[in-house]
């Protein structure tokens, strides 16, 4: 199961308590005070890894917590801290901390972030020693840690987007240029959560087919959506099948728009998908028509058949020339 978006209840440690102890040593009766602090409680943090299944552990565990901190010792021993706890989550997470407001966002593998604070530990009765004052019996306790609910939102950073309606052949194309094995259907939504495929060491995603009034949150509209705005370039997938081929491909780029303009403005690549089952009139028409608008907006235009390998290589080897001029 593909878990993008995820709360939970985290607990930073508690501070352990100071103590009031006494030094006894042979000879010594007198010794003096001799309590000592203790731990500070474990903090928590986050860290990004490259795996975007990582969130889905978590769902059946909706608290985290660190360690405590340990009790001082007599003796003038300190408490031992308590275990910090990182929570691994995937790059491109944006994480909000629910009481403060604060956000973090993990864009690159191996970054942490600090998200709550252990408390700290409390003071023993030696710490309450001078000269005025040779007999403290005073000590402190330890603070709590900071506690919160935590929102975890996953926006997936992959090189290319493969965009269109339900049933466009996205995840046929994800699977023929790369090594994935997505579900394919001959019916609407038969992926409902995103895959990925690698070409050449770049990274495919195919997100869920769009609906209109996806940008307000129509099907899953924005959870789909939400995939595609840290892709370097987007590949827009159009049936030859459809009645009206160019109006599929309106109501799409409309949704792009509309959540996020910066999207209208992404690397686009016109792919016109099952070509095996269209007559050359209706390729040719399609292609004249979309060829305009990509030209207005310096895209390109492909026609692609799973029955054509030679039209699917040409893409991939287009694909790759492009990506490596990033």
């Amino acid at each position: 199961m593909f878990v993008d978006t995820l709360t939970l209840f985290v607990n930073a440690g508690n501070g352990g308590d100071g103590v009031v102890r006494w030094r006894h040593e042979k000879h010594r009766p007198l010794g003096g005070p001799a309590g000592g602090d203790g731990g500070k409680g474990g903090d928590i943090y986050a860290c990004a890894v490259r795996n975007i299944n990582e969130l889905a552990q978590y769902t059946g565990t909706k608290e985290f917590r660190a360690g405590n901190g340990e009790q001082g010792h007599g003796q003038s021993r300190h408490g031992k801290n308590g275990a910090d706890l990182t929570i691994p989550v995937p790059v491109g997470t944006r994480i909000v901390r629910a009481d403060t407001g604060e956000q973090w966002e993990l864009a690159h593998e191996g970054e942490t972030v600090l998200l709550l604070r252990g408390g700290r530990g409390g003071l023993g009765n030696e710490t309450f020693k001078s000269s005025t004052n040779r007999s403290p019996q005073d000590r402190t306790k330890g603070k709590l840690g900071e506690r919160a609910s935590v929102h975890f939102e996953l926006s997936l950073v992959v090189d290319v987007g493969i965009i269109g309606l339900p049933n466009a052949g996205k995840s046929t194309l994800l699977n023929m240029l790369t090594n994935a094995r997505s579900r394919v259907g001959d019916y609407p939504f038969t992926t409902l959560e995103p895959h990925l495929g690698e070409l050449y060491g770049y990274i495919l995603a195919d997100i869920p087919g769009l609906i209109e009034g996806a940008a307000e949150g129509k099907g899953l509209g924005h959870k789909f959506l939400r995939h595609i705005q840290k892709t370097k370039m987007l590949l827009h997938c159009v049936s030859l099948t459809d009645d009206d081929a160019e109006a599929s491909y309106e109501v799409v780029s409309a949704e792009l728009a509309a959540f996020d303009r910066s999207l209208a403005e992404r690397t686009e690549w016109i792919l016109l998908t099952k070509a095996d089952s269209a007559n050359a009139e209706t390729i040719a028409r399609v292609t004249v028509t979309l060829m305009t608008k990509a030209l207005k907006k310096d895209r390109k235009i492909f026609v692609v058949s799973k029955e054509d390998p030679v039209s699917l290589k040409e893409l991939g080897d287009a694909l790759v020339a492009h990506l490596r001029s990033f």
